[in-house]
């Protein structure tokens, strides 16, 4: 397979990261665009557009990408109010999208995992759970998208919804905690991003996966067989 040909929405720290992963991958880079700097016809040159913005911009650049018929890859999170409306304007288009709270695979994993302990628990007397949610100082949404994903599950398995603290310091990629707690026992499930470049890694595989489907996507249907291109 040739090489993709990838725009990027967007270059701060994930911007960044992303290009040095696709250039060493031999992949090749048709343009940054950047708020009000230009670079669009970055987009109808590329096969896939990669998007890590912020949440106010990301239904914008969403539609610039449809508008351009390049599938989109969104890593931004806190715009999902819109996801609704953002969902059917790719299927009036035609277009693709794939979006995810969290394009980590350990994460994707942490999820199943957490829905999974919190049905085996359900009956479990006097339980109680927590989510603790640690993130850089300079993350926009809190909770973090990934820590309502995160506690969506455990209330599918619970039947109750588990409150979320959200902390914010220093320059923590990402630390997701779940714990569950007994009278006589505790069990806690952790995942702990220690470099961004694992977001990269899977919004690239997620970039690929996605050139010549059509419809809207999440990261769960790379690795199942019940979706699959239209």
């Amino acid at each position: 397979m040739t090489a993709p040909k990838i725009a990027l929405i967007g270059y701060g720290k994930m911007g960044r990261a992303l290009r040095g992963m696709a250039v060493e991958r031999g992949w090749t880079v048709t343009g940054v665009v950047e708020r009000d700097k230009g670079g669009l016809s970055a987009l109808a040159a590329a096969d896939v557009a990669i998007e890590f913005t912020a949440p106010k911009a990301a239904r914008g650049n969403i539609r610039a990408a449809l508008d351009a018929g390049t599938p989109i890859v969104v890593g931004t999170t806190g715009w999902y109010d819109e996801l609704s409306a953002v969902t059917d304007e790719v299927e009036a288009s035609g277009g693709a999208l794939l979006w995810a709270p969290n394009f980590s695979l350990g994460a994707l994993v942490l999820r199943h995992v957490v829905e999974e302990a919190a049905r085996r628990l359900r009956s479990v007397p006097d339980l109680d759970a927590h989510l603790v949610e640690t993130h850089h100082v300079a993350k926009r949404d809190a909770p973090s998208g990934t820590a309502m994903s995160l506690a969506a599950a455990a209330e599918a398995g619970l039947g109750r919804g588990i409150p979320i603290t959200s902390v914010r310091v220093g320059s923590v990629p990402g630390t997701h905690e779940v714990i569950f707690d007994a009278p006589f026992e505790q069990v806690r499930l952790e995942h702990v991003v220690r470099d961004r470049r694992v977001f990269a890694a899977g919004a690239l595989l997620a970039a690929e996966w996605l050139i010549g489907k059509r419809g809207v996507f999440t990261l769960d249907d790379i690795f199942s067989n019940e979706r699959g291109a239209t």
